[in-house]
């Protein structure tokens, strides 16, 4: 039998925006689902588990009720440069949409101002808000750079994101040393080599 269990604001992460109803609906999941696998969900150990990971769900999938305005808050700074900014290194965390696994990883974003720049902890927010959904790391490297190149319009924008997929490593053909790597370039970096290459050797650095 379903435990009666309050979610109440204090028990959901900072930043996820409350939706009662839903978390509710999430905790009935995972209830059933612990019954579908053959667990008590009423046991010690697991009485509390469908509220704790129906609080998680929604953490790991915030992205979905951000919106990508109100991440910026007008932090867009009038500027003369007009060489590459590169913000390297970002993790990330994700789930992948086919089996609800997390891959893990870093992305790397650069673009080349056009009279404006971001505030840098900006960069880091703009992928976070794809990453806090349901993705595949494909969309996620286009969505990142797709979305700097609408809210800024610099000249060029480049993302390159690396990962390592747990539904690669712990299922199916379970290699635990794969990486995949994806990169999406916009303007600039895709049309001139230079530039392009410009990059790539600022990335091995």
């Amino acid at each position: 039998m379903l435990r009666n269990t309050t979610i109440t604001e204090d028990l959901v992460p900072p930043g996820a925006k409350i939706d009662k109803r839903n978390l509710e609906l999430l905790e009935k999941a995972y209830h059933t689902l612990l019954e579908a696998i053959g667990e008590d969900a009423d046991r010690q150990g697991l009485r509390r588990t469908p509220v704790r990971a129906a609080r998680a769900l929604e953490f790991l999938t915030q992205g979905y009720r951000q919106n990508l305005d109100d991440i910026i808050n007008d932090a867009i700074f009038d500027s003369e440069a007009s060489e590459i900014i590169l913000v390297k290194d970002i993790e990330l965390y994700s789930l992948c949409e086919h089996h609800l696994l997390p891959f893990i990883g870093r992305a790397h974003v650069a673009y080349i101002p056009n009279g404006k720049v971001i505030g840098l902890s900006k960069v880091a927010r703009i992928v976070d808000v794809y990453a806090r959904r349901l993705q595949i790391q494909e969309n996620l490297t286009t969505q990142i750079a797709e979305s700097l190149m609408s809210c800024l319009e610099p000249a060029g924008v480049a993302v390159v994101v690396e990962a390592k997929h747990l539904c690669m490593m712990m299922r199916g053909v379970e290699k635990q040393n794969s990486v995949m790597k994806t990169s999406c370039l916009l303007g600039s970096f895709k049309d001139d080599a230079r530039t392009r290459s410009e990059f790539l050797s600022l990335l091995k650095e």
